[in-house]
């Protein structure tokens, strides 16, 4: 009976982590979505223009970059929940930063420091969610890992559009909201167990290093397609709604600009389990295809003025890409070890936040000249080149090959 009743305390414990690197992933993307809502009001009050706000993009996301780069593996050598509770550090400092902000420079230092939490969350947390994951369902794995960022972004601009509308201190109570998540996620972290042992190697680990499995890098042309053309299209939404609430739908309430942003990324968290219904190449073909389909009716939309087709088209948008990203992320997951996964997350995210740096600052600098309506279809033609190449090139991982290289 020994045997049986250790099995059953270490997956009661187990079940700790796994919800504590949940709720901690949720809370450091609730806490990076938090400023979207009152974009428009900086823009209003402290007079910052679309470039300014599509800076802030990049500010996020060249950071987020380094540090995947620089301490994507870092936990296989210090352990989950010490890099856990570092990135929730830097992201509370990013939000007691921001609870002043009337001058871009102090925006744009802020969206770094989340930048920093939010890059080491992505490949050490998600590491940890995969760690504590339990076996079965079996796609419930990359499913938590690779959705409960948009979940947490999703909930922080509604979050956060609610309360900078109806809440007190509307340029600082939203912040302070999403302090106190980050602190009680901290704890949540503390108290539960740890899924690596320790290693010597931490200074030498924080070399610049992308590596990821043999056994699925053939897998990767595609799934990078498939994270490209999400994720710009995310950052898309980050930089452009809030002008685009204001200008083509004509209202300036920071909630309705919440529920826009939320509206792209809560249906992709509902999406991506019907992913596992299918193959990871049949379920990113059908990713793809719908998410083009959603895209087109986007643009659509932009370009007629109207909001229902906008948010109808958005949520097909959202829900698609939940399909798409879960099961490129479940294919490159395939057969992996708890030494590889964080590797693996850092290699998924620098594409994704370079995916998202890029374009934003190429059209930021485009909206200076271009329409939105035409931004909007730069955007479309990415996607078109992406979900093609996914239809003709998705494989499914090769059971065959060894797992190192």
């Amino acid at each position: 009976m020994a045997p049986v009743i250790e099995l059953a305390q270490r997956r009661s414990t187990f079940r700790l982590a796994f919800v504590s690197a949940v709720v901690s992933l949720v809370a450091a993307f609730v806490a990076s979505a938090v400023p979207i809502p009152l974009y428009n009001t900086y823009r209003a009050e402290d007079r910052f223009t679309n470039a300014d706000l599509s800076l802030t993009v990049v500010a996020y996301d060249l950071p987020t970059l380094a540090a995947l780069l620089l301490m994507g593996r870092l936990s296989n050598h210090v352990g989950r929940r010490l890099t856990s509770v570092a990135s929730l550090g830097l992201l509370l400092l990013g939000c007691l930063l921001l609870l002043n902000v009337h001058d871009i420079g102090i925006l744009l230092a802020g969206r770094v420091l989340m930048g920093l939490g939010a890059g080491l969350a992505s490949s050490n947390v998600t590491a940890y969610i995969v760690d504590s994951a339990p076996d079965r369902p079996a796609w419930l794995a990359s499913v938590a890992s690779s959705q409960t960022p948009m979940l947490g972004l999703a909930l922080g601009a509604i979050g956060s559009g609610a309360l900078v509308q109806v809440g007190p201190w509307p340029r600082q109570f939203v912040y302070l909201v999403a302090a106190a998540l980050l602190l009680l996620s901290a704890l949540l972290i503390v108290i539960s167990p740890e899924t690596v042992t320790p290693t010597p190697g931490a200074w030498r680990s924080l070399r610049p290093s992308v590596r990821i499995p043999a056994r699925v890098r053939p897998l990767l042309p595609v799934a990078a397609a498939v994270f490209l053309a999400t994720w710009a299209t995310g950052a898309f939404y980050q930089a452009f709604v809030p002008v685009l609430v204001q200008d083509q739908l004509h209202t300036h309430s920071p909630l309705v600009l919440g529920l826009v942003f939320a509206a792209y990324m809560a249906p992709s968290a509902v999406g991506a389990p019907l992913g596992g219904w299918f193959t990871p190449a049949t379920a990113q073909r059908i990713g793809m295809a719908a998410f083009l389909a959603g895209l087109i009716g986007i643009i659509t939309a932009i370009v007629t003025g109207s909001l229902a087709l906008f948010i109808a088209a958005t949520i097909v948008a959202g829900a698609s890409q939940g399909i798409a990203i879960s099961s490129a992320t479940r294919g490159l997951l395939h057969g992996s070890t708890v030494t590889d996964r964080a590797p693996i997350f850092s290699v998924i995210y620098l594409i994704c936040y370079s995916a998202a740096a890029f374009p934003s600052l190429i059209s930021g600098q485009l909206s200076n000249v271009f329409s939105l309506p035409q931004i909007a279809l730069g955007y479309g033609g990415l996607t078109l080149v992406a979900t093609v190449f996914t239809v003709l090139a998705a494989r499914n991982p090769d059971t065959d090959r060894p797992l190192e290289g």
